[in-house]
Formats: C-alpha cells, sequence, structure tokens
C-alpha cells in the first residue's frame, strides 16, 4: 500500500508522459512555451509501463490516469495503454487531454483498453477559445469529443475552467450542451498554476460563483459524501437526473484530507500532491538497476511523507516552482 501518516491510502496514479503541449492556454504556460525536458530526462516507454507495473502490482494502485503536457502527443501512448491494460490486476485507465487529435485516435485507444477519457474545454465560442489557448483548434476538440463518444469511451468528462471577464458567463451553457451530448461536465477552479504568475485568489472564479450560476437555470441536487467518496468533484443531479455536473473547488473547499492520488511526473520523480515542493526520484534508481521490491519502497517511502495540505488553502501561497506541464494535472 501506499499509505501515509495521516492515515490516507493512495490507489489514483497520474502518469505525466510529457511536458509537450500544442496549446498554450493563458492560465497554463506563457505564449512562447517553456524549455521542454530534453528527452533522454524522459522516461522510456518500458519505464513508464514498469513503474505502472510496480504501482499495480506492489503498491495497490487501482486507476491509472495518463496526463501531460498532452499525452497525445507522446508517440507510444497507444502501445503504453494496451500493455498497462494487460496487467493483473487490471487498473482501470482513464486519459486527460485537450482533445486536439483524439478524433484520429480515440478508436485505437479504445480498443488498446483506455476505459474513459476527460477532455480540457474551456468554451463553446471560437473566438474565446483562440483568445485562451492562443490557437484556432477549437473544432477539433469538438470533434475529439464526438469520437471518444463513438469510440465507446465513457464517461466522457469535459473539464472546464472559468476565468474573469473571458468565460465566466459560461456556465450554464456549458451544462446545457453537455448534457445535449450526453458529457459528464466539471467545472474546476483556477489554481495558480500559471509561470507568469498572473493568478489572484482576490479576482478568481470560485465554486460558489459557478453554483449560483447553474442554479439560475438548473434545479441542482447535491450527492452525498458516500456517493463522492475520494473522488475531487463535488457532484450535483441536474433536474432530477440522470446527468450530473461536478465541481473541483481546489482552492475554496480543498478536499486534501481524502486524497487517494500518487503522482509520476514525465521524468520519472514521484510527487505525493500536484503543490509539493519535494520530489522523489524513481528513474535514477530504475536506470541503475533497481528492482521491483527496491522501487515500491522507495515510492512507500516518498508517500509516507505526505503533508496535510496542499497549501492551497493559505492566501500566502506562492506558485509551485516547478513547470506544471512535467508533473500533470
Amino acid at each position: 500500500m501506499l499509505s501515509d501518516t495521516y492515515g490516507r491510502v493512495a490507489t489514483d496514479l497520474r502518469v505525466s508522459l510529457t511536458d509537450r503541449c500544442n496549446l498554450r492556454c493563458t492560465y497554463c504556460m506563457p505564449e512562447e512555451g517553456l524549455r521542454w525536458l530534453p528527452k533522454p530526462e524522459l522516461l522510456t516507454d518500458d519505464e513508464i509501463v514498469r513503474l505502472v507495473t510496480v504501482a499495480v502490482r506492489e503498491l495497490g494502485v487501482t486507476e491509472v490516469r495518463f496526463t501531460g503536457g498532452e499525452p497525445l502527443l507522446r508517440p507510444g501512448l497507444v502501445s503504453i495503454v494496451e500493455r498497462c491494460a494487460a496487467l493483473s490486476p487490471r487498473p482501470r485507465l482513464s486519459v486527460t487531454t485537450n482533445g486536439i487529435g483524439l478524433e484520429r485516435v480515440a478508436g485505437a485507444l479504445r480498443a488498446a483498453g483506455l476505459d474513459r477519457v476527460n477532455v480540457s474545454l474551456d468554451t463553446l465560442d471560437a473566438d474565446t477559445f483562440r483568445t485562451l489557448t492562443r490557437r484556432d483548434r477549437h473544432a477539433d476538440v469538438l470533434r475529439g469529443l464526438a469520437a471518444a463518444r463513438a469510440a465507446g469511451l465513457d464517461p466522457v468528462k469535459v473539464n472546464t475552467v472559468l476565468m474573469p471577464g473571458v468565460n465566466d458567463t459560461e456556465a450554464a451553457d456549458l451544462l446545457a450542451w453537455a448534457i445535449a451530448h450526453d458529457y459528464e461536465l466539471r467545472f474546476i477552479e483556477q489554481m495558480p498554476l500559471d509561470p507568469q504568475h498572473g493568478w489572484q485568489r482576490d479576482t478568481m472564479v470560485t465554486a460558489q460563483d459557478i453554483l449560483r450560476d447553474l442554479a439560475a437555470r438548473f434545479a441542482l441536487v447535491p450527492e452525498s459524501e458516500a456517493a463522492r467518496g475520494a473522488a475531487p468533484a463535488e457532484r450535483w443531479v441536474v433536474d432530477g437526473g440522470p446527468h450530473r455536473v461536478g465541481v473541483i473547488a481546489s482552492v475554496t473547499r480543498p478536499f486534501c484530507r481524502t486524497c487517494d492520488r500518487t503522482r509520476l511526473t514525465a521524468d520519472g520523480q514521484v510527487r505525493t500532491c500536484l503543490f509539493a515542493r519535494e520530489e522523489s526520484d524513481l528513474r535514477g534508481a530504475l536506470r541503475d538497476g533497481a528492482d521491483d521490491a527496491e522501487l515500491a519502497a522507495r515510492w512507500r517511502t516518498a508517500m509516507w511523507g505526505k503533508k496535510a495540505g496542499s497549501g492551497l488553502d493559505d492566501p500566502s501561497f506562492l506558485q509551485p516552482q516547478r513547470p506544471m506541464s512535467a508533473i500533470g494535472g
């Protein structure tokens, strides 16, 4: 098991496959991009599968989410999914993507064993999308979502970040659209992920703001705490069901006390939290010939030191020192 001193057990592994991305979202990275990791520093496909295998067979991980950067940019993604789906016990597998290129690979990913997909989409308006991402790819994302649904990936979740003065009036329209297309919409409070440090707590769109706007058009009934479990999203049944909407209030209502996640960065570092200041190196040990038992022991030690909270509930919180693209969402 991957337990910590606060009684939490990590069963959900987030694996960043690359630090690269084909969008330049204003809340994530500067327009010119970032300094990408040199290829030798990145885990190889075999190394990723080896570490996922250790997590599943030795450490009790039951859910694996592949993230980035943009994971669809990883040439070996379909093979990685296929090899992880062949593990016993078999973990539940998902991908978080911006949706660009998903139209092309959704069927192959499903055939390889992918269970579901999360697609980031912050607006229904192509011009606003261009403003937010600095790219004209809105139609590609919509086609990717449709392809995921057609391929049988279920559920298809849509992750949305609302930003003041940009797309903060779209909450109800986005939910109506998601219901019409049978997608599960989740709003995520904007977190201090931008390396240009433009995030401001006093101007962010909060969960309370989002729920107020949704309640003006829809009847929302909250799910029970038991139904939520360790999931980061609080969910509401919309207009009597069956559709639901989620809100991840990472800043105003942190869920650290029930967190069940462990993270593996694109360059093979264990992170106990998205906003952790410390990392534990597995890549070095792996390349030095460590066996599975030693890798598992190092991972357990790293997770045992997990802090009680992320620090996001502290008004003086400063942005993480590492670019989020290498860590994964």
